[in-house]
C-alpha cells in the first residue's frame, strides 16, 4: 500500500514540475532552432480592430487615440467598439470621437451582454481579413498592428499573438503582488509556443485572427473569450503563432484583491474551457496535445495536485526520510507565504515571503473559480477589473 502511495506521490510530483520546468525547457529547446517562416513583403490587409468596454471612461479616449496613432495604413483600418450599457461617459466620449475619426465605429448595447455578447454582436459587422482584438486599458506601441499583421505568413497561420508587458504603475508596491514577475515568465512560455505554432492563450490585450475562423463564443455557459478564440482555432488546426516585435502595455492590478477576483472570474470560465476542448488531450497533433495538458489543463487543476502532494508525503513521510523531507520543504513553502500575508497587512515586501503568497493566492482563486464552475454561479457579465 506504501509503495503504491510513493507511486502515486511520484506521480502528481513529475506532474507539477512538468508543467512548470519540463515543458517550458522542452518548447524552448523544440523552437530554438526552428526557422522563422518567411514574411510576406508588403503584405498590408484590411484590418478590424475589436473592443469590449464597460465604464472605460478613464481610458477610453486614450486607447482610440494610441490607435489613431499606429503606423499602419489607416485608410485600411475600421475601429468597432461596443458599449456594453456603461453607466459613465464612456458612451459620450465614444460618440464624440467617432466624429473625429471617420474609421471609428460605435455600438451601445441595450443590454448587459458580456465582453463575449458584444464581440458577438459586433462581429457580423466586421468584414476586413484581419480581426485585432485589444482592451480599452491597453496602448499599443507605434508598430504593433503592422508586426502583428506579419505574423500572418502563410494560410496554415489562423492567429497571431502579441506580446503584452505589464507596467507596475507603483514601483513601491507592497501588497504581494508578484503578477508582473510571473507575467515575464509566461511570456517566455508564449514565445515558445509561439516559434511551434500552438500559441494556446492569446493575450486578451493584443492578438489578431483571420475573420474567417471566427466562432461565436459561447454565452449560455461563460468562457475565458480570448481563450476559447484561441483553442478554437488550433483545435481547427491553423497555427497560432506569436509575434515578440507587437508589443502592447497594460497597468498592473491595483492590488491584490483585484487580481484574486479576476483569477477567479477566469478560473471558473476556464473549467468550461475544459469542458469544450477536452478532445485537444487526445488530438493528433501531440504537440498540441502535450502544450494543452502542460499549460492549461495541469494549471487548472494544479490546487488539486498540490493538496493531494501535501496528504500523500505526509502518510508516507512515516515510512520514508525522503518523504519527511519533502513533506517539511512543503510545510516552509506555506509557512514562507504566511508570512508573506502578515508583510502585506503591513505594507512591507520581499520577494521570498511575497511569490510564495502570491502563488498560493492564485491557487485559492482556482479553487473559488471551481467551486463556482460547479454551482453554476460564473456568468458572462463581467465587471472590468481597475489596472
Amino acid at each position: 500500500m506504501v509503495f503504491v502511495l510513493e507511486i502515486l506521490l511520484l506521480l502528481t510530483c513529475l506532474t507539477i514540475v512538468n508543467s512548470f520546468v519540463v515543458y517550458p525547457l522542452v518548447i524552448y529547446l523544440i523552437g530554438r532552432n526552428k526557422i522563422a517562416e518567411t514574411q510576406k513583403e508588403n503584405y498590408e490587409p484590411d484590418v478590424a480592430i475589436v473592443i469590449a468596454a464597460y465604464n472605460e471612461e478613464k481610458v477610453i479616449e486614450q486607447r482610440i487615440r494610441n490607435i489613431a496613432q499606429q503606423d499602419y495604413n489607416l485608410d485600411k483600418v475600421l475601429v468597432y467598439v461596443g458599449s456594453d450599457v456603461s453607466s459613465d461617459s464612456t458612451d459620450n466620449i465614444l460618440l464624440e470621437l467617432k466624429k473625429e475619426f471617420p474609421w471609428l465605429t460605435v455600438f451601445i448595447s441595450d443590454q448587459r451582454r458580456g465582453k463575449a455578447g458584444i464581440l458577438n454582436e459586433l462581429m457580423p459587422q466586421v468584414k476586413s481579413e484581419i480581426i485585432i482584438f485589444t482592451d480599452a486599458n491597453t496602448e499599443f506601441q507605434k508598430d504593433a498592428v503592422s508586426n502583428l499583421v506579419r505574423g500572418f505568413t502563410s494560410e496554415k497561420v489562423g492567429g497571431v499573438c502579441g506580446r503584452l508587458v505589464l507596467v507596475d504603475s507603483d514601483e513601491m508596491r507592497s501588497d504581494g503582488v508578484e503578477e508582473k514577475k510571473y507575467w515575464q515568465y509566461e511570456t517566455f512560455i508564449k514565445n515558445a509556443e509561439g516559434k511551434l505554432g500552438v500559441s494556446l492563450a492569446a493575450n486578451g490585450g493584443i492578438f489578431a485572427i483571420r475573420r474567417s475562423l471566427f466562432q461565436n463564443i459561447p454565452i449560455e455557459k461563460a468562457v475565458t473569450d480570448d481563450l476559447f478564440i484561441s483553442l478554437s482555432i488550433v483545435s481547427k488546426g491553423y497555427k497560432f503563432n506569436y509575434k515578440e516585435n507587437a508589443v502592447a502595455y497594460e497597468n498592473t492590478g491595483n492590488d491584490l484583491q483585484s487580481e484574486y477576483t479576476r483569477k477567479v472570474r477566469f478560473s471558473a470560465t476556464n473549467f468550461q474551457l475544459l469542458m469544450n476542448f477536452k478532445k485537444l488531450l487526445i488530438s493528433k497533433n501531440r504537440l498540441l496535445a502535450y502544450a494543452f495538458f502542460s499549460h492549461k489543463v495541469t494549471r487548472w487543476i494544479l490546487p488539486f495536485l498540490l493538496m493531494l502532494t501535501l496528504i500523500l508525503s505526509y502518510i508516507t513521510a512515516l515510512y520514508s526520510f525522503t518523504a519527511a523531507l519533502f513533506f517539511s520543504l512543503q510545510l516552509m513553502f506555506y509557512f514562507l507565504a504566511f508570512v508573506g500575508f502578515i508583510f502585506s497587512k503591513i505594507k512591507l515586501q520581499m520577494s521570498i515571503f511575497s511569490l510564495p503568497y502570491f502563488f498560493v493566492v492564485s491557487n485559492v482563486a482556482v479553487l473559488v473559480g471551481f467551486s463556482r464552475f460547479i454551482k453554476k454561479k460564473h456568468s458572462v457579465i463581467w465587471n472590468s477589473t481597475e489596472r
